[in-house]
């Protein structure tokens, strides 16, 4: 009898090891860049509108993660290849659909081809921007985007690591034009006491730049769907209790 007790007892742990993860037992790797006002380091904290949104969505999931931030290449890259990663304020593109378990938008975004006020360039095609030095950032979104139109890094392209760095070489004609998102270039101005508008001006709109709603939230494809369910509804739920317009008027 003790023996069938023995086995019974191996048999149930053998049972229990093999049951699925519940989504609030999985510890999330939670990576961003700096991308101010969406994702920025303060005083030695990760914070920001879309850090205050994701971190809204996973304790309305139920879900818990350390944040970190990295250049974008090492996040990004880090997203493709690990499990139980989010990754956040990442923009959609069709290059991107099958790469990424996405939940949704979670914040504003405005994308555009930006010149100095003092150039005033002014395209009437993407084509036309062939012709400048056109400031990028490694592995982003503008990057992929103009590098799948046939534009390339070291001919028409330079990248940076950082947004400020590129809205400083614009400033200072180390380049002609800066593929940037506006809510994000405003802010960068306000922060050198600057006006945007006195500064920057629109030199080609980007309206039909991969999908306009916004910048997302998604997961590694080796999490699992419980994990990216659960999320999806704490945005859902975050957007209809009013917590996200209060941090949208908050920092936006």
């Amino acid at each position: 009898m003790s023996q069938i007790k023995t086995v019974l007892f191996l048999l149930t742990l053998l049972i229990g090891g093999l049951q699925p993860l519940h989504a609030e037992e999985v510890s999330l790797r939670v990576v961003t860049e700096e991308l101010p006002p969406y994702n920025m380091t303060v005083s030695g904290k990760l914070t920001g509108f879309s850090t205050e949104v994701v971190e809204a969505v996973l304790a309305q999931a139920g879900l818990k993660g350390t944040f970190q931030s990295m250049p974008w290449a090492r996040a990004y890259d880090t997203a493709l290849h690990d499990e139980n990663v989010l990754i956040y304020s990442i923009a959609r593109i069709p290059q991107r659909d099958l790469l990424f378990k996405w939940v949704g938008v979670i914040a504003p975004a405005e994308w555009g081809l930006f010149s100095t006020r003092a150039r005033d360039i002014s395209l009437r095609t993407l084509e036309e921007a062939r012709s400048y030095q056109i400031a990028t950032v490694l592995g982003d979104v503008g990057e992929q985007y103009l590098q799948s139109q046939g534009f390339s890094t070291g001919l028409n392209l330079q990248s940076s690591n950082t947004y400020e760095q590129n809205y400083r070489k614009l400033k200072h004609g180390r380049v002609d034009l800066w593929i940037a998102n506006a809510v994000m270039g405003k802010y960068l101005a306000r922060q050198a006491g600057e006006d945007w508008n006195d500064v920057m001006t629109l030199a080609y709109p980007l309206t039909d730049f991969g999908r306009n709603e916004g910048l997302y939230m998604a997961f590694s494809n080796q999490t699992s769907d419980e994990v990216v369910a659960r999320a999806r509804e704490g945005l859902e739920q975050i957007k209809r209790n009013g917590i996200y317009e209060a941090l949208k008027k908050k920092w936006l």
